[in-house]
Protein backbone atom coordinates (compact mmCIF):
# COMPACT_ATOMS: atom_id res chain seq x y z
CA UNK A 1 0.00 0.00 0.00
CA UNK A 2 1.06 3.55 -0.59
CA UNK A 3 2.07 6.18 1.89
CA UNK A 4 -0.69 8.48 0.47
CA UNK A 5 -3.38 5.41 0.72
CA UNK A 6 -1.90 4.46 4.25
CA UNK A 7 -2.00 8.05 5.46
CA UNK A 8 -5.54 8.71 4.42
CA UNK A 9 -6.86 5.54 5.69
CA UNK A 10 -5.55 6.34 9.25
CA UNK A 11 -7.22 9.45 8.81
CA UNK A 12 -10.59 7.72 7.92
CA UNK A 13 -10.11 4.99 10.68
CA UNK A 14 -9.60 7.76 13.40
CA UNK A 15 -12.34 9.81 11.99
CA UNK A 16 -15.28 6.65 12.55
CA UNK A 17 -17.88 7.06 15.11
CA UNK A 18 -16.89 3.65 17.06
CA UNK A 19 -17.25 3.18 20.94
CA UNK A 20 -17.28 0.05 22.93
CA UNK A 21 -21.16 -1.66 22.46
CA UNK A 22 -21.15 0.79 19.13
CA UNK A 23 -18.83 -0.33 16.42
CA UNK A 24 -20.41 -0.87 13.78
CA UNK A 25 -20.04 2.13 11.75
CA UNK A 26 -16.02 1.15 11.95
CA UNK A 27 -16.81 -2.74 11.55
CA UNK A 28 -17.85 -1.33 7.82
CA UNK A 29 -14.93 0.66 7.06
CA UNK A 30 -12.64 -2.02 7.82
CA UNK A 31 -14.17 -4.57 5.99
CA UNK A 32 -14.69 -2.79 3.24
CA UNK A 33 -11.07 -2.37 3.19
CA UNK A 34 -10.11 -5.70 3.73
CA UNK A 35 -12.61 -7.48 1.78
CA UNK A 36 -10.34 -7.68 -1.92
CA UNK A 37 -7.41 -9.30 0.60
CA UNK A 38 -9.32 -11.91 2.86
CA UNK A 39 -12.74 -14.19 3.26
CA UNK A 40 -14.30 -11.98 5.90
CA UNK A 41 -16.83 -12.78 8.50
CA UNK A 42 -18.09 -11.06 11.35
CA UNK A 43 -20.22 -12.06 14.09
CA UNK A 44 -23.18 -10.83 16.37
CA UNK A 45 -20.60 -9.37 19.10
CA UNK A 46 -19.32 -7.36 15.50
CA UNK A 47 -15.68 -9.11 15.87
CA UNK A 48 -14.23 -9.26 12.34
CA UNK A 49 -12.51 -12.10 11.40
CA UNK A 50 -10.33 -11.38 8.21
CA UNK A 51 -8.49 -14.90 6.85
CA UNK A 52 -5.82 -14.12 4.76
CA UNK A 53 -7.03 -15.81 1.11
CA UNK A 54 -4.28 -18.12 0.76
CA UNK A 55 -4.85 -19.75 4.30
CA UNK A 56 -5.21 -23.60 3.21
CA UNK A 57 -6.66 -24.49 6.61
CA UNK A 58 -4.19 -27.51 7.66
CA UNK A 59 -1.29 -25.28 9.00
CA UNK A 60 -0.77 -23.32 12.78
CA UNK A 61 -2.50 -20.13 12.19
CA UNK A 62 -1.12 -16.87 13.06
CA UNK A 63 -3.99 -14.64 14.92
CA UNK A 64 -2.99 -10.66 14.66
CA UNK A 65 -5.40 -8.26 16.73
CA UNK A 66 -6.53 -5.36 16.78
CA UNK A 67 -9.34 -3.30 18.21
CA UNK A 68 -12.43 -1.62 17.17
CA UNK A 69 -13.43 0.49 19.77
CA UNK A 70 -12.36 3.77 21.36
CA UNK A 71 -13.27 5.65 24.64
CA UNK A 72 -16.08 7.20 24.54
CA UNK A 73 -19.84 8.24 26.88
CA UNK A 74 -22.97 7.13 27.07
CA UNK A 75 -26.16 8.94 27.86
CA UNK A 76 -27.26 7.91 31.58
CA UNK A 77 -30.27 10.47 31.52
CA UNK A 78 -31.37 14.21 30.78
CA UNK A 79 -31.78 16.75 33.40
CA UNK A 80 -34.71 18.69 33.84
CA UNK A 81 -32.53 21.58 32.00
CA UNK A 82 -32.26 19.74 29.00
CA UNK A 83 -28.38 18.73 29.71
CA UNK A 84 -27.50 15.49 29.44
CA UNK A 85 -26.24 13.18 32.24
CA UNK A 86 -23.87 10.89 31.32
CA UNK A 87 -21.38 8.22 31.99
CA UNK A 88 -17.74 7.49 30.64
CA UNK A 89 -17.71 3.64 28.46
CA UNK A 90 -13.51 2.90 28.95
CA UNK A 91 -10.88 4.27 30.97
CA UNK A 92 -11.42 8.30 31.30
CA UNK A 93 -9.99 10.55 34.03
CA UNK A 94 -12.03 14.10 35.08
CA UNK A 95 -9.04 16.14 33.46
CA UNK A 96 -9.13 15.03 30.34
CA UNK A 97 -13.48 15.75 29.61
CA UNK A 98 -14.52 19.21 30.93
CA UNK A 99 -14.89 21.06 27.21
CA UNK A 100 -14.63 18.53 25.13
CA UNK A 101 -16.64 18.48 21.84
CA UNK A 102 -18.63 15.39 20.99
CA UNK A 103 -21.33 14.10 19.00
CA UNK A 104 -24.39 12.19 20.46
CA UNK A 105 -26.22 9.28 18.09
CA UNK A 106 -29.62 10.41 18.45
CA UNK A 107 -32.43 7.25 18.42
CA UNK A 108 -33.09 7.95 14.77
CA UNK A 109 -29.35 7.58 14.04
CA UNK A 110 -28.29 11.35 13.76
CA UNK A 111 -25.58 13.20 14.90
CA UNK A 112 -26.13 16.25 17.36
CA UNK A 113 -23.45 17.96 18.09
CA UNK A 114 -22.96 19.01 22.32
CA UNK A 115 -19.72 19.99 24.38
CA UNK A 116 -19.34 18.46 28.10
CA UNK A 117 -20.49 22.28 29.93
CA UNK A 118 -18.08 24.40 31.53
CA UNK A 119 -18.88 27.10 33.88
CA UNK A 120 -17.59 30.23 32.84
CA UNK A 121 -15.03 31.62 35.26
CA UNK A 122 -16.80 34.56 35.08
CA UNK A 123 -19.30 32.72 37.85
CA UNK A 124 -17.05 30.31 39.23
CA UNK A 125 -16.28 30.98 43.15
CA UNK A 126 -12.87 30.43 44.05
CA UNK A 127 -12.74 26.92 45.30
CA UNK A 128 -14.18 25.96 42.27
CA UNK A 129 -11.64 27.53 39.44
CA UNK A 130 -9.20 25.58 41.32
CA UNK A 131 -10.76 22.32 41.32
CA UNK A 132 -12.32 19.61 38.76
CA UNK A 133 -15.78 18.37 39.32
CA UNK A 134 -16.27 15.31 39.37
CA UNK A 135 -17.84 13.19 35.98
CA UNK A 136 -21.18 12.10 37.84
CA UNK A 137 -21.76 15.90 38.28
CA UNK A 138 -20.89 16.78 34.64
CA UNK A 139 -23.19 17.34 31.70
CA UNK A 140 -23.29 18.08 28.11
CA UNK A 141 -24.97 20.65 26.54
CA UNK A 142 -26.62 20.09 22.67
CA UNK A 143 -28.28 23.86 22.91
CA UNK A 144 -31.19 22.58 24.39
CA UNK A 145 -33.45 24.32 27.27
CA UNK A 146 -35.71 21.66 28.68
CA UNK A 147 -35.35 17.61 29.25
CA UNK A 148 -38.57 17.72 26.68
CA UNK A 149 -37.02 19.62 24.00
CA UNK A 150 -34.01 17.43 24.46
CA UNK A 151 -36.07 14.26 24.34
CA UNK A 152 -38.54 14.90 22.03
CA UNK A 153 -37.20 17.81 19.64
CA UNK A 154 -33.17 16.56 20.04
CA UNK A 155 -34.59 12.68 20.33
CA UNK A 156 -32.19 11.79 22.89
CA UNK A 157 -32.66 9.33 25.81
CA UNK A 158 -30.60 7.18 28.01
CA UNK A 159 -28.35 5.01 26.00
CA UNK A 160 -27.52 6.93 23.35
CA UNK A 161 -24.11 6.81 22.31
CA UNK A 162 -21.75 9.66 22.71
CA UNK A 163 -18.55 10.23 20.89
CA UNK A 164 -15.26 12.46 20.75
CA UNK A 165 -15.59 15.13 17.59
CA UNK A 166 -12.35 15.50 16.21
CA UNK A 167 -10.58 15.67 12.95
CA UNK A 168 -7.89 14.00 12.51
CA UNK A 169 -4.99 16.23 10.27
CA UNK A 170 -2.15 14.61 9.56
CA UNK A 171 0.96 17.27 8.90
CA UNK A 172 3.12 16.34 5.99
CA UNK A 173 6.86 18.55 7.08
CA UNK A 174 6.72 16.78 10.62
CA UNK A 175 5.16 13.33 9.63
CA UNK A 176 2.59 13.44 12.81
CA UNK A 177 -0.97 12.50 12.69
CA UNK A 178 -3.38 14.65 15.10
CA UNK A 179 -6.72 13.68 16.00
CA UNK A 180 -9.14 11.13 18.21
CA UNK A 181 -9.19 7.50 18.80
CA UNK A 182 -6.06 6.93 17.62
CA UNK A 183 -6.31 3.70 20.29
CA UNK A 184 -6.58 1.57 18.01
CA UNK A 185 -7.60 2.61 14.79
CA UNK A 186 -4.18 2.85 13.73
CA UNK A 187 -3.51 -0.85 14.84
CA UNK A 188 -6.60 -1.73 12.85
CA UNK A 189 -4.75 0.17 9.94
CA UNK A 190 -1.75 -1.94 10.09
CA UNK A 191 -3.45 -5.29 10.26
CA UNK A 192 -4.79 -3.66 6.69
CA UNK A 193 -1.45 -2.45 5.17
CA UNK A 194 0.46 -6.35 6.72
CA UNK A 195 -2.52 -8.58 4.62
CA UNK A 196 -1.68 -5.81 1.62
CA UNK A 197 2.22 -6.32 2.04
CA UNK A 198 1.14 -10.41 2.18
CA UNK A 199 -1.27 -10.01 -0.84
CA UNK A 200 -0.54 -13.07 -2.95
CA UNK A 201 2.24 -13.96 -1.09
CA UNK A 202 3.54 -17.62 0.20
CA UNK A 203 3.34 -18.05 3.97
CA UNK A 204 4.60 -21.05 6.08
CA UNK A 205 1.47 -20.32 8.90
CA UNK A 206 -1.95 -19.37 7.94
CA UNK A 207 -2.71 -15.57 8.71
CA UNK A 208 -6.05 -14.68 10.63
CA UNK A 209 -6.57 -10.94 11.53
CA UNK A 210 -9.83 -10.36 13.99
CA UNK A 211 -10.59 -6.90 14.50
CA UNK A 212 -12.17 -7.44 18.21
CA UNK A 213 -15.16 -5.55 20.24
CA UNK A 214 -15.37 -4.08 23.56
CA UNK A 215 -11.58 -4.27 24.21
CA UNK A 216 -11.77 -0.75 26.20
CA UNK A 217 -14.40 -2.46 28.64
CA UNK A 218 -12.96 -6.22 29.29
CA UNK A 219 -11.08 -7.30 26.25
CA UNK A 220 -14.25 -8.82 25.60
CA UNK A 221 -13.83 -9.44 22.08
CA UNK A 222 -10.93 -10.77 21.98
CA UNK A 223 -11.26 -13.85 24.43
CA UNK A 224 -14.38 -14.08 21.44
CA UNK A 225 -11.80 -14.67 18.90
CA UNK A 226 -9.19 -16.24 20.63
CA UNK A 227 -11.69 -18.72 20.87
CA UNK A 228 -12.66 -19.00 17.87
CA UNK A 229 -9.61 -18.78 15.73
CA UNK A 230 -7.40 -20.82 18.36
CA UNK A 231 -4.02 -19.31 17.12
CA UNK A 232 -0.87 -21.26 17.53
CA UNK A 233 0.78 -17.91 17.98
CA UNK A 234 -0.28 -14.06 18.26
CA UNK A 235 0.29 -10.34 17.30
CA UNK A 236 -1.26 -7.46 18.75
CA UNK A 237 -1.28 -4.83 17.46
CA UNK A 238 -2.32 -2.46 19.87
CA UNK A 239 -1.65 1.60 20.36
CA UNK A 240 -0.14 2.40 23.38
CA UNK A 241 0.71 5.28 25.75
CA UNK A 242 3.89 7.04 25.20
CA UNK A 243 5.24 8.81 28.05
CA UNK A 244 8.11 10.81 26.37
CA UNK A 245 6.74 14.09 27.42
CA UNK A 246 6.49 13.81 31.25
CA UNK A 247 9.11 11.26 32.15
CA UNK A 248 13.06 11.74 32.21
CA UNK A 249 14.75 10.02 29.22
CA UNK A 250 16.30 7.34 31.27
CA UNK A 251 12.64 5.82 32.31
CA UNK A 252 10.82 6.93 29.28
CA UNK A 253 10.46 3.58 27.01
CA UNK A 254 8.03 4.65 24.73
CA UNK A 255 8.17 7.88 22.43
CA UNK A 256 7.35 9.30 19.05
CA UNK A 257 9.60 8.41 16.17
CA UNK A 258 11.41 5.75 18.49
CA UNK A 259 9.72 2.84 16.49
CA UNK A 260 7.01 0.27 18.19
CA UNK A 261 6.72 -0.55 21.62
CA UNK A 262 7.88 -4.47 22.83
CA UNK A 263 5.23 -4.58 26.28
CA UNK A 264 7.48 -6.74 28.60
CA UNK A 265 4.53 -6.64 31.13
CA UNK A 266 1.25 -4.37 31.93
CA UNK A 267 -1.34 -5.00 34.61
CA UNK A 268 -3.04 -7.95 32.90
CA UNK A 269 -0.02 -9.52 30.86
CA UNK A 270 3.64 -10.54 30.49
CA UNK A 271 4.30 -11.77 27.17
CA UNK A 272 5.93 -15.59 26.27
CA UNK A 273 9.61 -14.29 26.65
CA UNK A 274 11.69 -16.25 23.82
CA UNK A 275 8.53 -15.08 21.17
CA UNK A 276 9.67 -11.48 22.86
CA UNK A 277 13.54 -11.68 22.11
CA UNK A 278 13.51 -13.29 18.69
CA UNK A 279 11.31 -10.16 17.91
CA UNK A 280 13.73 -8.51 19.29
CA UNK A 281 16.13 -9.65 17.74
CA UNK A 282 14.36 -9.90 14.16
CA UNK A 283 13.67 -6.16 14.66
CA UNK A 284 17.58 -5.57 14.74
CA UNK A 285 18.34 -7.71 11.75
CA UNK A 286 15.97 -6.00 9.80
CA UNK A 287 17.40 -2.57 11.13
CA UNK A 288 13.63 -1.72 12.65
CA UNK A 289 13.35 0.93 15.53
CA UNK A 290 11.90 -0.58 18.57
CA UNK A 291 11.88 0.23 22.36
CA UNK A 292 10.85 -2.08 25.62
CA UNK A 293 8.83 -1.41 28.32
CA UNK A 294 7.57 -2.47 31.24
CA UNK A 295 4.47 -0.83 32.61
CA UNK A 296 2.76 -0.47 35.89
CA UNK A 297 -0.78 -0.01 34.37
CA UNK A 298 -3.22 -0.62 31.41
CA UNK A 299 -4.16 -3.70 29.52
CA UNK A 300 -4.56 -5.11 26.14
CA UNK A 301 -6.06 -7.69 24.05
CA UNK A 302 -3.06 -9.27 24.72
CA UNK A 303 -3.74 -10.94 27.72
CA UNK A 304 -7.58 -12.24 26.54
CA UNK A 305 -5.65 -14.23 23.68
CA UNK A 306 -2.64 -15.39 26.03
CA UNK A 307 -5.57 -16.30 28.82
CA UNK A 308 -7.69 -18.13 26.29
CA UNK A 309 -5.13 -20.82 25.22
CA UNK A 310 -2.09 -20.41 25.99
CA UNK A 311 -0.79 -19.80 22.35
CA UNK A 312 2.57 -17.53 22.47
CA UNK A 313 1.80 -13.90 22.56
CA UNK A 314 3.40 -10.73 21.71
CA UNK A 315 2.21 -6.77 21.53
CA UNK A 316 3.72 -4.46 18.87
CA UNK A 317 2.81 -0.97 20.32
CA UNK A 318 2.36 2.26 18.29
CA UNK A 319 3.20 5.09 20.18
CA UNK A 320 0.52 7.64 20.97
CA UNK A 321 0.78 10.69 23.49
CA UNK A 322 -2.01 11.59 25.31
CA UNK A 323 -3.89 8.35 24.86
CA UNK A 324 -7.43 8.28 26.32
CA UNK A 325 -8.42 11.81 26.21
CA UNK A 326 -10.31 13.60 23.17
CA UNK A 327 -6.48 14.99 21.27
CA UNK A 328 -3.98 12.62 20.70
CA UNK A 329 -0.72 12.82 18.41
CA UNK A 330 1.31 9.69 16.61
CA UNK A 331 4.12 9.44 14.54
CA UNK A 332 3.39 7.93 11.17
CA UNK A 333 7.31 6.36 10.64
CA UNK A 334 6.22 4.36 13.70
CA UNK A 335 3.18 2.76 12.07
CA UNK A 336 5.06 1.80 9.41
CA UNK A 337 8.29 0.26 11.33
CA UNK A 338 5.30 -1.71 13.29
CA UNK A 339 3.77 -3.23 9.80
CA UNK A 340 7.56 -4.06 8.77
CA UNK A 341 8.41 -5.94 12.19
CA UNK A 342 4.93 -7.66 11.99
CA UNK A 343 5.41 -8.97 8.20
CA UNK A 344 9.05 -9.46 8.99
CA UNK A 345 8.22 -12.07 12.16
CA UNK A 346 5.46 -13.59 9.83
CA UNK A 347 7.89 -14.14 6.74
CA UNK A 348 9.91 -15.49 9.31
CA UNK A 349 8.65 -17.94 10.74
CA UNK A 350 8.66 -21.62 11.03
CA UNK A 351 7.26 -24.48 13.08
CA UNK A 352 11.01 -25.00 14.56
CA UNK A 353 11.05 -21.51 15.84
CA UNK A 354 7.30 -21.40 17.09
CA UNK A 355 8.34 -24.94 19.12
CA UNK A 356 11.63 -23.26 20.56
CA UNK A 357 9.18 -20.57 22.30
CA UNK A 358 7.57 -23.54 23.97
CA UNK A 359 10.63 -25.12 25.50
CA UNK A 360 12.17 -24.47 29.00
Amino acid sequence: MKKKQEIQMLKDFSNANAISGFEGEFVKLFTDKVKKLADVTVDGMLNVYAAKKENTGNRPVIQLDAHSDAVGFMTQAVRPNGAIKFVPVGGWVKYNIPGTKVKIRNKAGKYIPGVVATKPPHFMTKAEQESIPEIKDMSIDVGSSSREETLNDYQIDTGCPIFVDVDCQYNEDTGIFFGKDFDDRFGAAAMVSILDNLKDKKTNFDVVCALSSQEEVGLRGAYVTARKIKPDLALVLESCPADDTFEPDWLSQTGLKRGPMLRDMDTTFIPNPKFQQYACDLADKKHIPYTRSVRTGGGQDGAAIYYENGAPTIVIGIPVRYEHSPYCFSAYQDFKASVDLACAIINDITQEKLDSFKRF
